[in-house]
């Protein structure tokens, strides 16, 4: 049986033509603008980590669906890059205030079977997320499609549902770029604000291991611009009882900085549902900032690990990045990490996995530069006093002895304050792992 597209139109959802969300949409920007590199990038990802063939970044207002990036769809023009909403699958997602919508045969589902668009465009399965406005409305959609019935696997999901997030926070991200520059409003709470938005609220909880980060801003100096920094950290589950923790910082300040730092967490999390070595994850990161042409170069840090009954058995790879430092159970301290070439310069890295394990008491430091650049404030009256370096690090790390993470985090931004006096020369993100000694049975 076949549906009139006319009778679609009128059994529209009503939160298609919602003014709130219509006006969501259209503050976004991205109507009826040319492809992009981060998009195509994303959807390119997409199609090809669920072996689907065909991906899309769609934004739908009342009228149409607008494919700002496809995959395996041969539409290069505007015009050709959309369709009416009511031959889309969008609207489905939309009706359900942003629950995602996923069909393993849309021809048996009796949601889709009827739908006009199943075979002019071949749908034989979608699976769709929402892509969302700060204000919660639903955009529209980051979905796949397949040329046949399929189960989308619980991995497809859950790649589809990062990358739908990364493309979110891609849109939110310009949005509070663009409201700040319009407005002027160049202040340091501002500044502040858009940082903590690149970062994670609170580490997530890992079982069996304690988790710690801190993020502290440079000291601004009198300026009345926006100093948004470049660093940034991350820890998230990989897939199955994998995580991956990683940890960066983009050449320079500002708007771009704050880009690089954004694009280079969202690609670090899509690769990572790969499930790649540390080295090739850092290498394709590499690839994507050199295709989008990033203005700053990045270095970074990442590890991939697992706990087990022993511990925590990881792979760590190092790109331009200062070595992270493993702290014994009895205080030793030792670096680990090959150093490798920085990223968004080279068009090929060389990059070294390297193995490590943490045992009961042992931890895990992951730190940026401003954690070995301290210094007082030039022309204050301890300016006599020595940076802050790799060896003092160490050093306060080694005296951290049967502390959690979270006390280790504190008492080495406790002697970074100590020795910079309040004034801090450059932002100082600080990620730490720990297993405790007395773990549950």
């Amino acid at each position: 049986m076949t549906v009139d597209v006319r009778e679609q139109v009128a059994d529209l959802p009503r939160q298609v033509r919602d003014r709130d969300r219509l006006a969501a949409v259209r503050a976004t920007g991205l109507m009826d603008t040319g492809p992009e590199q981060v998009f195509e990038d994303l959807s390119g990802l997409a199609a090809r980590v669920t072996g689907s063939g065909r991906a899309f970044v769609t934004l739908v207002d009342g009228d149409r669906s607008f494919w700002k990036a496809c995959t395996g769809v041969d539409a290069s023009s505007i015009e050709e890059r959309q369709n009416p909403v009511e031959e889309s699958f969008c609207y489905f997602l939309i009706g359900s205030n942003g629950k995602p919508f996923i069909v393993d045969d849309v021809a048996a589902d009796p949601r889709t079977s009827g739908h006009p668009s199943v075979g002019p465009m071949n749908i034989g399965a979608w699976a769709g997320y929402p892509l969302l406005s700060p204000g919660g409305e639903v955009l529209g959609s980051f979905c796949v499609i397949d040329d046949n019935p399929r189960t989308w696997t619980p991995a497809d999901l859950a790649t589809l549902e990062t990358l739908a997030r990364s493309v979110s926070a891609e849109i939110r991200l310009r949005q509070s770029l663009a409201a700040a520059e319009e407005a002027h409003t160049r202040s340091a709470d501002l500044a502040h604000s858009l940082q903590q938005g690149l970062l994670p609220p609170t580490p997530p909880e890992v079982p069996g291991v304690e988790v710690a980060a801190s993020y502290r801003p440079a000291s601004r100096a009198g300026r009345s611009d926006i100093e948004v920094g470049g660093d940034f950290y991350d820890l998230f589950r990989t897939r199955g009882s994998t995580w991956g923790i990683a940890l960066g910082d983009v050449c320079g300040k500002g708007v771009q900085a704050a880009q690089v730092s954004s694009m280079a967490r969202y690609t670090i999390r899509a690769v990572a549902s790969e499930n790649r070595p540390p080295a090739d994850l850092l290498d394709h990161l590499n690839t994507a900032m050199l295709r989008q042409g990033a203005p700053r170069f990045l270095t970074a840090v990442y590890a991939r690990f697992r706990v087990t009954p022993g511990g925590v058995a990881g792979t760590l790879a190092l790109a331009g990045h200062p070595p992270a430092l493993i702290r014994r159970n009895d205080g030793t301290v030792r670096e680990i990490g090959t150093p490798g070439q920085l990223l968004g310069i080279f068009d090929t890295c060389d990059l070294t996995d390297v193995r490590f394990r943490l045992a009961p008491g042992d931890l895990l430091l992951l730190y940026t530069d401003g954690a070995i650049e301290a210094r007082p404030r030039p022309g204050a009256p301890a300016r006599h006093q020595s940076v802050f370096n790799d060896a003092d690090l160490a050093h306060t790390l080694s005296t951290t002895a049967g502390m959690s993470a979270q006390e280790t985090i504190d008492h080495i931004n406790d002697a970074l304050a100590a020795r910079h006096g309040g004034w801090a020369s450059d932002d100082t993100a600080l990620l730490a792992l720990r297993v405790p000694t007395h773990r549950p049975i």
